[in-house]
């Protein structure tokens, strides 16, 4: 139920390859997961109808996230109790991941890219390794595969809640030997208190890792302190920091590339040149490298080899150029969360000298959509030279008092020497893009989309006006 979200439609498939007949309904059947659903023999109900639901008589229903009371298949299996139901979490734990070896990427941020490159790692070094990723990976064949159960699973492990009737953070059904945490921040503030109601969900995640496993930490994160190290299994450090086990160390840029080196217990690992940029994407890297290595060389990490970094390009929608010219770059980015967001305009400022930086940011995210980050969106959002607030996504649905002030957080923007408009409509924030796109003459512009959804269209439609001026 709910089988055209990324993960639920990947789920699908991944038990369809497990020799299961899978069916799944949805509130419109619409792509792209639809598509490949299809493609995958996989039959497609649109909309959600008891009746049908009990002519099938399923042996399990694997139910949505994005599903809850008052669905009227999820009321006829509550009232009836003649089907047994689980969360799509629940079903990955009891089913792929109850005999593996289990890769389990956490952290507020890199929780994708991190279990995309970690997978292509293994894959690259011979392995067939089963994983679940929860975007769209330019590295691999697709988002999921089941692999060989003799090889590691990777899986991401988000932190939100699993479904409307159990509020456990997902990653608690899958079952690690080997966790990652990448970072950790308050976040999903609709799920959780504080930062200590974030960790303390952490902290149930870590008590499942056994004596023979392994958690790696971000060495550099203060917000990781009391968690780790745990003394009932085997704890890594990883970060630029001195005192980590795996550091990132000579880090920089050369040409259209980011380049740093890998040191294990003081020994250099390797030297990485790729075309990822960012510090965060070094940790995301070091993360991956460290995990797959564990996984198939525990006795010597380093036999890993680093090399397949050199032409991995990481995840869609993480600093994906959409359009590009020898004055112009436009750029789609997923984040939405004040420390991404100035992670990736640092890495922007790093790539692209001498370019004016511009952001486009819509908030989406119900923490996003909150005034919890009202601050630190200003600083975050700071670092370009120009920035377009669109409006809160669904405003209607929050009160005035608990949503992000964008008329407020554009004035404090200004206030910084910021040139910065807060848009009541994305389609006068288009207008504005296209202005601003227009004037690239007297210099080079960097136009970066933030945003967890599609901004209304904006960034199509500017891309669109753009490509049919160059070919013009």
């Amino acid at each position: 139920m709910g089988v055209c979200g990324v993960a639920m439609g990947n789920a699908a498939i991944l038990a369809k390859s497990l020799g299961h007949e899978v069916s799944g309904s949805d509130s419109g059947i619409y792509a792209p997961m639809s598509g490949v659903l299809q493609k995958s023999g996989i039959r497609l109900f649109d909309g959600y109808d008891p009746t049908r639901l009990e002519s099938l008589s399923p042996d399990l229903v694997v139910i949505g996230n994005a599903l809850s009371r008052g669905n009227p298949e999820v009321e006829w299996l509550l009232a009836k109790r003649r089907i047994p139901y689980t969360s799509l979490p629940a079903f990955l734990g009891d089913t792929l991941l109850k005999n593996r070896l289990n890769i389990v990427v956490t952290g507020t941020h890199g929780k994708t890219t991190t279990s995309a490159l970690a997978a292509a790692l293994l894959r690259a070094s011979g392995r067939n390794p089963g994983y679940f990723i929860g975007g769209i990976p330019l590295d691999l064949p697709g988002g999921a595969t089941c692999g060989d159960p003799a090889d590691p699973f990777v899986i991401e492990g988000d932190e939100y809640d699993s479904a409307f009737f159990d509020k456990r953070s997902k990653f608690i059904h899958y079952r690690p030997n080997l966790l990652i945490i990448n970072n950790l921040e308050f976040d999903h503030g609709d799920i959780f208190r504080d930062l200590a109601d974030v960790q303390r969900s952490f902290d149930h995640l870590l008590r499942l890792v056994p004596g023979d496993g392994f958690v790696l930490a971000n060495g550099d994160d203060p917000n990781l302190k009391n968690l780790v190290p745990v003394s009932w299994t085997n704890t890594f450090f990883v970060g630029e920091g001195p005192e980590n086990d795996l550091r990132i160390v000579d880090y920089g840029s050369e040409g259209e590339e980011t380049i740093f080196s890998l040191k294990w217990k003081g020994r250099l690992w390797g030297r990485v040149s790729w075309k990822l940029h960012g510090r965060f994407n070094a940790r995301n890297a070091a993360m991956a490298a460290l995990a797959a290595a564990l996984a198939i060389h525990p006795e010597d990490p380093t036999r890993l080899a680093l090399s397949p970094f050199a032409a991995m390009r990481g995840v869609k929608r993480r600093q994906e150029i959409l359009h590009e010219s020898e004055d112009l770059v436009v750029i789609e980015d997923f984040g939405h969360h004040p420390t991404a967001i100035s992670g990736t305009l640092e890495a922007l400022a790093g790539r692209y000298p001498g370019y004016r930086l511009a952001a486009c940011f819509e908030a989406r995210s119900n923490t996003a959509r909150s005034s919890v980050f009202q601050e630190e969106f200003c600083q975050a959002l700071g670092l370009a030279q120009s920035v377009f607030v669109g409006p809160v996504h669904r405003a209607s649905k929050m009160s005035a008092e608990l949503a992000l002030d964008t008329a407020k957080l554009g004035i404090e923007l200004r206030q910084k020497g910021v040139e910065a408009t807060a848009f009541e409509d994305n389609s006068k924030l288009l207008d504005a893009a296209r202005d601003l796109c227009g004037r690239v003459g007297r210099a080079k512009l960097a136009l970066c989309f933030f945003s967890n959804g599609s901004f209304d269209g904006v960034m199509k439609s500017l891309v669109n006006d753009l490509q049919k001026v160059k070919s013009t």
